[in-house]
């Protein structure tokens, strides 16, 4: 596994921010949980993260490689 890295992501829909400058860093071989209520953009953040949602602004990294440069697969 590589590790995973988020800097300050944000997603809106309309004029809804749904992920608001979320960062975090999870180690080659951790494990992270997320949780929080129903509506919080858990899912949303996953999805920008696995390349199915573009983010409007920060940056996913996994490993050293920025996903912002890669087309979904």
């Amino acid at each position: 596994m590589a590790s995973v890295r988020v800097e300050a992501l944000t997603k809106r829909f309309g004029d809804r921010e749904v992920v608001n400058k979320v960062s975090f860093q999870v180690a080659d071989g951790a494990f992270a949980v997320m949780l929080g209520p129903s509506g919080s953009g858990k899912t949303t953040l996953l999805r920008c993260i696995a390349g199915l949602e573009l983010p409007d602004s920060g940056s996913v990294y996994i490993g050293d490689v920025l996903m912002d440069e890669l087309s979904p697969r």
